[in-house]
């Protein structure tokens, strides 16, 4: 990409700043705009898109880490660097650790911006050029990696189901690869050629999710100086992805549900109803029955969505798929196709509990061939959790309640899982196992309770 084609936005409320900055930027052949605060640049990233974002860390109203938190949940493909105070060690760690690809340090000087600026670029361009390869063919169930009983289910589920026009709600923990199973559903479908849109439902600010849903006119609000399409105009004959659909504000349940029952919408501040075509999968890491049932969720839209459910295992259900899962990631990042790897490592792998399933194990692959070289991967080369014992599977596998977080980790949802089911036990012992008096006595309503007492399998005498 030329020059030229690359937009650079500039935040900082420090005027000579803007201005040094949006100067040498020009010099250099880039497009540039500068905004005052982290605010009017949320503002201009509603209406348009940008390769690169220069930000300062402390601004009023919207701070440089708020705007680094809403580019890396929004526009994972726009890079970010943070400008820090000399003396501010600690905000340019920080910066890195949420997703900065590098800081610049006040005062700076233009060489060390000119060549940060380049280097993240053509590494942009390198990662946009890698995808756009990947993109040129159907995923299918390539990136689905597994051969166990549960991912051979999944895979003839999926199978059946992309071909139909059925809404879709993808269920599982976090990191399982929910937006993975929604492209291979896409893919498999006759939308295959049409967009695949995914949005997280709980990575937008509530007043501007509606605008990103369905668009925008010209003057409806501050700010809209054009006017703007939404992702289900974008999305219209393909595939739109709800992500953390359970995040989903109320009054836009409400909106959401009109869209799929009419197949119409309107953008905000317009008059006109638009009609779509789409297919929506949700997904969500929360129990939408207990959403519904505590009146957090709509009913009538969770039934709309869960036409279809399917449940990801997580990845400690699906162990003998982790030596698989090594060599897939090992491959991808070093381009090997028979990577040595030492049997020590594998078996620490596939031992550990894994409370960030897939996306954990890419994350620790990544991490040895970073640090250790694409030659060979031994157990020596694993992050410090993976260097002791054997990783017991719960975080109260040794009776009574956690004392303390162990050094290896644990599995939260399965703690926090076992703590909601001796509560509830507690609860009906108490009330002679009538669902009624313990919900009272839980402060929650008798359909909530029912429900919980389904997940965990618990079948009390009484009917009421």
């Amino acid at each position: 990409m030329e020059k030229q084609q690359y937009r650079i936005l500039v935040v900082d409320d420090e005027e000579s700043i803007r201005e040094v900055l949006s100067i040498m930027l020009h010099r250099e052949g880039y497009g540039v705009d500068a905004v005052a605060d982290g605010a009017q640049a949320l503002a201009r990233l509603a209406e348009q898109s940008y390769d690169l974002i220069v930000s300062d860390v402390k601004m009023p109203r919207v701070t440089g880490f708020e705007l680094l938190a809403h580019v890396r949940e929004t526009m994972p493909d726009t890079v970010v660097i943070m400008i820090t105070a000399f003396s501010s060690t600690e905000e340019a760690v920080e910066a890195m650790k949420k997703g900065a690809y590098d800081y610049i340090t006040k005062p700076f000087k233009n060489e060390e911006i000119r060549l940060i600026v380049k280097n993240a670029l053509e590494r942009k361009a390198l990662r946009q050029s890698r995808k756009q390869k990947e993109e040129a063919q159907p995923e299918g169930f390539g990136n689905l990696v597994g051969r166990s009983r549960k991912m051979q289910a999944l895979y003839a589920l999926i199978e059946k189901v992309a071909g139909t026009r059925a809404n879709i709600l993808i269920t599982g923990e976090s990191g399982t690869g929910k937006e993975v199973v929604a492209k291979a559903i896409h893919y498999n479908s006759d939308r295959r050629d049409m967009p695949f849109i995914p949005i997280n439902c709980g990575a937008i600010p509530e007043n501007l999710l509606e605008s990103e849903l369905f668009g925008h006119e010209k003057g409806s609000f501050t700010g809209a100086v054009s006017q703007k399409p939404g992702l289900f105009e974008i999305a219209n004959q393909g595939t739109l992805f709800l992500d953390e659909i359970g995040e989903l504000p109320a009054m836009m349940q409400v909106k959401l549900l009109r869209v799929i029952q009419e197949r119409e919408f309107r953008r905000v501040g317009g008059t006109k109803d638009i009609r779509c075509n789409v297919r929506v999968i949700a997904a969500t890491n929360k129990d939408l029955d207990v959403e519904v049932a505590d009146g957090r969720f709509r009913e009538d839209l969770f039934y709309r969505l869960n036409v279809i459910r399917i449940e990801l295992p997580p990845l400690r259900e699906r162990r003998d798929d982790i030596p698989l899962l090594i060599t897939h990631f090992y491959h991808k990042l070093t381009g090997r196709e028979n990577p040595e790897i030492e049997e020590k490592a594998i078996r620490r792998l596939v031992e550990y509990h894994w409370p960030g399933n897939i996306r954990e194990l890419e994350n620790v692959i990544e991490r040895c061939v970073v640090l250790g070289g694409s030659e060979r991967l031994s157990a020596d080369m694993l992050p410090s959790q993976f260097q002791g014992a054997a990783v017991p599977g719960s975080a109260t596998s040794g009776g009574g309640r956690l004392s303390e977080i162990p050094d290896s980790g644990f599995d939260i949802d399965t703690y926090l899982g076992e703590i909601e089911k001796d509560v509830l036990l507690k609860a009906l012992d108490k009330t002679n196992g009538v669902r009624k008096k313990a919900a009272e006595l839980l402060g929650i309503s008798f359909r909530s309770i029912r429900y919980r007492l389904a997940k965990f399998g618990i079948s009390p005498d009484d009917e009421g």
